[in-house]
């Protein structure tokens, strides 16, 4: 596969995932929550929700994300092992990346629909459960096929690097599209209008299309062809892509901490619009000071990371995240008025110190896992390192978004998902002291010699 050279070409790669991932967001921020109205008051209910009544069964409705959850991490690892061991005329990811991309926007579309409008009914739950797994599905294949394609077509860490930051920027422009544009449009427009305006964005998809120059990966003949062809790397059973994986200690003792960031981060975005609902701040206000920053605190995170590496970075950014947090939770409490409102844009700023990295490290981390075992072993198959941290993810999101938040909702105590949130945070910070020199010191200047060291750990 060719590389991708020149500043501008990095960025427009990066680009590449950002209304997939707009569609991702409306899907857990919105649309699920929109089928149940716990947790919205006043004219909420008639934006943010579907009907302005419940749909489906809620504990059914609970049991259903959690299944999805784990279904989309369970499912891609499989899936991964496709895409992995794809041998097409045209490649093997860019027809991966059509596999996916079809399936999800027809599941996004479908979602819209109301089958049973006069209430909850076991119709709306079971027909909103099985669309939502073939979106999850179909969403992480698009997803981790397209991260995959980081370990191949990025020559080395520095362009790794360079692309996430990049792709963590632009995950904070949708965050911003998402959680502040989308928000002021159900002022006046209905939840299922505004996700159908958003459904274009899809389309960036198209960019890895056209910019992925794959060689024809079918097997070629003995002889001269194959001397003057470049031959495809070499497959892998699924058994053994998940055994090389699973085996890889780095890999593993990263997914620990990763998870409690995922849980913490998750449960925060899912449960975004009622918490705001319910404790009294502008979500609007909050919002952008949370992810306006970011662009400039990425600067501030890469500095560290180079002077100090990965981990030092990355606990500072899990410190940020707690701190930022727990003060929200405080600052809920407050009467509402002046004060209340200009504590709770400081905790957004707190929190903008961490987003950017916590969104980074997602694809920084494994691509450049997968790419040093690729050195090491000769073997190619970093989808299925992109799979197996969607599966860590898949589970974690599932009990923040399927289990924690649905009991808060039903329970009416949203107001204490931020304090779950802070100490989830802070359970992966502890966690990052289990990683191995190798991985903490990735990213510091000068630190080759020592992160070749410390893979010999």
């Amino acid at each position: 596969m060719n590389h991708i050279h020149g500043k501008g070409r990095l960025i427009l790669y990066a680009f590449s995932g950002m209304g997939i991932n707009m569609l991702n967001l409306m899907m857990g921020s919105y649309l699920c929550s929109a089928l149940l109205k716990g947790g919205f008051v006043g004219d909420a209910i008639k934006f943010q929700t579907y009907t302005g009544y419940d749909l489906v069964v809620a504990a059914a409705w609970a049991a259903f994300v959690l299944i999805a959850k784990i279904i989309d991490g369970i499912i891609d690892i499989p899936m991964a092992s496709v895409t992995d061991n794809m041998r097409t005329r045209w490649g093997r990811r860019r027809p991966s990346l059509v596999i996916g991309l079809v399936p999800m926007l027809l599941a996004f579309v479908l979602f819209l629909i109301i089958p049973n409008p006069s209430g909850v009914s076991w119709v709306n739950t079971i027909f909103y459960g099985v669309v939502l797994c073939v979106f999850y599905s179909f969403y992480t294949l698009t997803m981790v096929t397209y991260y995959a394609t980081f370990t191949e077509v990025l020559e080395n860490e520095n362009d790794r690097n360079f692309v996430s930051n990049a792709k963590s920027v632009f995950d904070i422009f949708y965050f911003i599209l998402g959680y502040v544009v989308v928000r002021m449009l159900l002022n006046g427009l209905n939840i299922r209008t505004v996700a159908l305006i958003v459904l274009p964005l899809s389309l960036t998809m198209l960019i890895p299309l056209f910019m992925i120059k794959e060689p024809d990966m079918r097997i070629k003949g003995e002889g001269e062809e194959q001397a003057k062809t470049e031959q495809p790397p070499e497959k892998l059973s699924l058994a053994r892509s998940l055994a090389y994986t699973f085996k890889n200690r780095r890999f593993i003792l990263w997914m620990l901490s990763y998870f409690m960031m995922t849980f913490s981060v998750q449960l925060f975005l899912g449960g975004i619009n009622e918490y705001f609902s319910t404790v009294g701040m502008n979500m609007i206000f909050v919002m952008m000071a949370a992810f306006g920053p970011v662009p400039f605190t990425l600067i501030l995170y890469d500095k560290f990371m180079k002077k100090h590496g990965f981990g030092v970075a990355f606990r500072y950014a899990l410190i940020a995240f707690a701190v930022g947090m727990m003060a929200m939770f405080c600052v809920g409490f407050l009467p509402a008025g002046t004060l209340k409102t200009v504590l709770s844009v400081v905790t957004g700023l707190i929190s903008s110190f961490a987003i950017g990295p916590m969104f980074a490290v997602a694809y920084s981390m494994p691509s450049q896992l997968a790419a040093e075992e690729t050195e090491e072993t000769g073997v190619s198959h970093s989808a299925m390192y992109f799979a197996v941290q969607g599966l860590f993810a898949g589970v974690a999101s599932g009990i923040a978004t399927g289990a924690v938040l649905v009991a808060l909702k039903q329970t009416e105590t949203v107001t204490f998902m931020t304090l779950i949130c802070s100490l989830g945070s802070l359970a992966a910070f502890a966690l990052t002291f289990l990683l191995p020199k190798s991985v903490s010191g990735m990213g510091r200047s000068g630190s080759k010699k020592a992160s070749e060291e410390g893979k010999k750990e």
